[in-house]
């Protein structure tokens, strides 16, 4: 038997090298992020798909207004980020209204959103987007 001092980092790099290796090799971990399961076309036009998350770790703590929460808004192709400070217990209505104010007013009103929050926060910021623009859902 031969020992050759570099065999670990051969037998490594071969494998990552091999095509028929990396298709065997079972994935391991979680699949994070629920985009795998959203099924949205792709859009056509800027602002037609937005996407909204809450960031509350990275706010100063003597913020303006005391405002502990930041609503961060994403377009999918141009990815400009609109960010609209808010309170930790804003509801729903006072979200829809800043967004109103602050986005659909430059951007128009968008199609889908993706948006990280429960079913019910979604469904009442759709339904008070459409009462500000007049119809009924």
């Amino acid at each position: 038997m031969c020992l050759v001092p570099s065999w670990r980092k051969d037998v490594i790099k071969y494998f990552h090298s091999c095509d028929r290796c990396q298709k065997s090799n079972k994935a391991t971990g979680k699949i994070f992020g629920l985009n795998l399961m959203i099924n949205i076309k792709e859009p056509s036009t800027q602002w037609e798909v937005a996407h909204m998350d809450w960031v509350t770790a990275s706010l100063p703590p003597g913020c303006e207004k005391g405002y502990n929460e930041c609503v961060v808004t994403l377009e999918r192709y141009s990815k400009p980020p609109i960010f609209l400070p808010c309170h930790r217990d804003d509801t729903a209505k006072y979200i829809t209204l800043l967004i109103w104010k602050r986005v659909v007013s430059h951007t128009g009103l968008f199609k889908n959103i993706i948006i990280d929050r429960d079913p019910k926060f979604t469904s009442a910021l759709w339904t008070n987007l459409h009462k500000l623009l007049g119809k009924k859902l």
